[in-house]
């Protein structure tokens, strides 16, 4: 294992053994009567606090159950089951190129019935148009100076959005104005972007909606993320990508898309949205 993926883990460890020790601490009991509650040695309940031994999930639920806290469970368990390479560095994700990228995420789109996405930054991954998608993966692929396989990458892109024509999914994306502004491809190219942008409107499974500038917002902006059923999120920021699955966490991104949504218009204001946005690349 690399040296840098061995000290995620080990962080990752003492984060939870963090989150354990609070809760014996918060339920007054020693590591002794904890060990006694639980029915294992003294030195588990030390090895385990200290981050020396992993806890499996029996283990955990024995500590929740013991200190009363059985509440704290199951995102403990998701923490403890949270790959340490859930906050996985960019550049390690494209050093093999975009077009791995691409296809890592096809079996979760395969098996994912509800996507909920939120952007702020550019066309959706799921909307965009070949020509779109090719000069977008050019930028990222100079920015980040990986191999520029960019042909393959929106190939790859493409083949992994044929999940949108499949009507056994659904999808609700929540876009801010701003994304239908942002240059980052030529005017035509952007105008046959937003032309498949109405037309995608039209899909039975798809709901789209747009936060106009002008909306009396209820949160701020946010960074990109995605909202995999009620399980998964992807959470992007500019040097990584992070994967969370704990209830808590999931929960709170689903209370942001939730406020999100409700500042988005839909139907035809969000066409004319699309609409303005096109007339301005005259």
């Amino acid at each position: 294992m690399p040296a840098h993926s061995s000290s995620s883990v080990q962080k990752a460890r003492e984060v939870l053994a963090g989150r354990l020790s609070e809760i014996r601490k918060d339920a007054g009991i020693s590591g002794r009567e904890l060990a006694i509650r639980c029915g294992w040695s003294e030195s588990k309940s030390s090895r385990i606090e200290n981050a020396k031994t992993p806890p499996s999930d029996a283990d955990i639920r024995a500590w929740c159950r013991a200190c009363d806290a059985g509440d704290q469970t199951p995102d403990l368990i998701a923490a403890n089951r949270q790959s340490a390479d859930a906050h996985v560095q960019w550049r390690r994700l494209q050093r093999s190129g975009l077009r791995h990228l691409q296809e890592s995420t096809a079996d979760l789109y395969r098996e994912t019935r509800m996507f909920r996405a939120y952007v702020s930054d550019v066309i959706p991954g799921f909307l965009q148009t070949p020509r779109y998608a090719a000069a977008l993966l050019s930028s990222i692929a100079d920015f980040r100076g990986t191999p520029n396989d960019v042909s393959d990458a929106v190939a790859a892109r493409i083949r992994r959005n044929a999940v949108l024509n499949n009507g056994a999914r659904r999808f609700s994306f929540v876009l801010e104005e701003s994304v239908l502004r942002y240059r980052v491809c030529s005017a035509e190219t952007m105008a046959a972007q937003l032309g498949h942008l109405l037309g995608v409107m039209d899909l039975p499974n798809v709901a789209l909606g747009i936060v106009p500038f002008a909306a009396q917002r209820t949160v701020w902006p946010m960074p990109t993320f995605t909202i995999f059923d009620d399980g998964r999120v992807h959470a992007d920021t500019l040097d990584a990508a992070s994967t969370l699955t704990q209830p808590s966490q999931v929960d709170l991104y689903a209370r942001a898309y939730e406020r999100l949504s409700q500042g988005a218009v839909r139907g035809a204001a969000a066409r004319s949205l699309v609409a303005d946005a096109l007339a301005s690349l005259d």
